[in-house]
């Protein structure tokens, strides 16, 4: 039996924007309140002003991730607004272009405690809420790319990788206890992440050299999120090609190799 999502709180992290707003939409028209966070207040108010104009509960948060004191008060005001927090959608991030040797260590840095830390500063105010429930959903917004590491997004794929493989471990852990964990895996999305990945990159972004037909939208994302919060399961994927073509490359390392090869010298021919 489908869960019904009627009345049971989200909390969503990077909702200003992209996959983030997009979910909190889907996730408002499905039944469900939900506490929207982000760094641009001006944003999430007019994220909660769309949900509450079409019938919805929402609340704002204005909130940096990497700030894990701020994050755990966010938990505390959704459950203050809202009675209890059902699922946290830990989806803030960003991503650059350029090569580890190139990378300082402060933007290392950065990037871990954005991506890994900041998802882990949501979800574990929330999980002991969940645990004492018996009952909550976690979703962890990882990426396609975190089966594979690609030339130039070396860390971006392993802050991704590593949301993946704790989730993976967290959905097995938790599962006696009743708490579902999800990983949503999408592929190139077309949102203000690109463009805030070209700032971060002087100039240059994977989105320019990705065929339009291996793009989506935010809005298909979303529904799938709202589609494993009705029927759980462990990966959330919006793209069958690209899965299968990931699984075949882990399977096949040296043609991968040969792949990324080509790739890194027709960027180097560019």
């Amino acid at each position: 039996m489908p869960i019904d999502l009627a009345g049971k709180p989200i909390a969503i992290t990077g909702a200003s924007s992209g996959i983030g707003l997009a979910t909190a939409l889907a996730c408002a028209e499905a039944g469900m309140p939900v506490a929207l966070a982000a760094r641009r207040a001006d944003r999430l108010d007019d994220a909660k002003q769309r949900i509450e104009s079409a019938g919805g509960r929402a609340t704002t948060f204005t909130l940096d991730v990497t700030n894990a004191d701020a994050s755990a008060r966010f938990i505390d005001h959704t459950v203050e607004h809202f009675g209890s927090v059902y699922s946290v959608y830990a989806n803030a991030g960003f991503g650059f272009e350029r090569p580890h040797h190139e990378t300082s260590r402060e933007d290392l840095h950065a990037i871990f405690e954005t991506n890994l830390w900041g998802s882990l500063n949501v979800i574990d105010p929330a999980l002991p809420r969940m645990i004492d429930a018996g009952a909550g959903h976690i979703l962890l917004c990882a990426s396609c790319l975190s089966k594979i590491g690609i030339p130039y997004y070396g860390p971006y794929c392993a802050t991704k990788a590593a949301q993946d493989y704790l989730g993976r471990a967290m959905r097995h852990e938790l599962a006696p206890k009743g708490v579902r964990v999800s990983t949503v895996h999408p592929i190139g999305t077309r949102t203000e992440f690109f463009d805030e990945a070209k700032t971060r990159s002087g100039g240059s972004s994977l989105m320019d050299r990705t065929p339009r037909a291996a793009m989506q939208s935010p809005d298909r994302v979303a529904r799938a999120i709202v589609k494993c919060l009705r029927k759980p399961k462990g990966e959330v994927w919006t793209s069958t090609p690209t899965r299968l073509a990931l699984g075949l490359a882990v399977a096949m390392p040296g043609l991968t190799d040969f792949a990324l090869r080509k790739m890194v010298a027709k960027r180097r021919a560019d």
